[in-house]
């Protein structure tokens, strides 16, 4: 028998829900847009928290190093303390029995040095681990790699008989040389170069360029990010580095920040008001450092993932 022309009455109408699905719930946008604002505030809010949070260290070198001796060991304790003594600055590069002057000079060198000259070796070990093909470059990168497993208080003793026998102690040779080369820093630039656009690496070998002048002139000039990055940790490790150059600093013409900060401590006195100050100089070369190059530092990290 022919069903009668029409719609079923069983058949829910075009656009109809079936029995027993619910409509989905359509949040309102002017309801949604508060609750994203009050979110974004709260975040903002615990941002602000953590950076006053990490500042507190600064402060108190700041607080301490202008303040006299009395308001820093006094049991009220003040935001501000109550006499600025801008004196305690010439006090500290006036003192004779501590040379910070030619200690911050000898840091500086010493940083710069190091930093030059790891970026130096650890890039070209880095470039040709990546893209120079030969038969052991997987066992030369995981020996150097092996490298980092080995504790530092190891090699020091050797370390310290060669750079002794070699009439290095007490000279910035031998603060510099044997920190040269960094098994990480290596490992870093490999990471890095095995990302590196290999186009332009083959327009430079169409060019007739070599290994060496197509590291100098494509890949050195394209890797500011990773130099900026690990010439930054680099330098920052050179610059706090205290028991190497306390063994090898023999004399004070040779003494670091590090070894000139220690100084002001003994097992009679501390002289503490002139060590916040020698503090808070130590690390401005550091924030300067970090504060040109942290955009680099951030893209470097970044861009140096671990590619196999």
């Amino acid at each position: 028998m022919r069903k009668p022309l029409g719609r079923d009455p069983h058949t829910p109408a075009p656009g109809a829900r079936a029995p027993g699905v619910r409509e989905p719930r359509v949040r309102d946008p002017l309801v949604r847009e508060p609750l994203v604002r009050v979110g974004r505030a709260l975040r903002l809010v615990l941002l602000i928290a953590l950076a006053l949070l990490f500042l507190i260290p600064f402060y108190l070198l700041v607080r301490n190093g202008l303040s006299r001796e009395e308001d820093i060991t006094s049991a009220e304790w003040t935001f501000f303390p109550s006499e600025l003594r801008w004196s305690n600055i010439g006090e500290l590069f006036d003192d004779p029995n501590v040379p910070m002057a030619h200690a911050l000079l000898n840091s500086s060198l010493i940083a710069v040095a190091t930093t030059l000259g790891t970026l130096l070796l650890a890039s070209l070990a880095g470039y040709g681990l990546a893209r120079i093909p030969y038969r052991y470059a997987n066992v030369v990168f995981y020996w150097i790699l092996g490298t980092l497993m080995v504790p530092a208080a190891v090699t020091f003793v050797p370390t310290f008989v060669l750079v002794s026998s070699l009439g290095w102690v007490s000279t910035l040779r031998g603060l510099v040389v044997p920190t040269l080369f960094s098994a990480f820093a290596a490992f870093v630039f490999r990471q890095y170069f095995l990302g590196f656009p290999r186009e332009l690496e083959d327009a430079a070998r169409v060019d007739g360029l070599g290994y060496w002048r197509t590291y100098w002139r494509v890949v050195v000039p394209n890797s500011r990010p990773v130099f900026a990055a690990v010439g930054t940790i680099v330098f920052i490790g050179a610059w706090n580095s205290f028991l190497w150059p306390l063994v090898i600093g023999q004399d004070r013409e040779a003494w670091t920040v590090q070894v000139a900060l220690s100084t002001f401590t003994t097992a009679q006195t501390v002289n503490i008001h002139e060590l916040f100050v020698a503090a808070a100089v130590s690390i401005l070369p550091l924030l300067v450092v970090f504060l040109f190059l942290q955009r680099y530092i951030v893209a470097g990290v970044e861009r140096s993932g671990i590619d196999d």
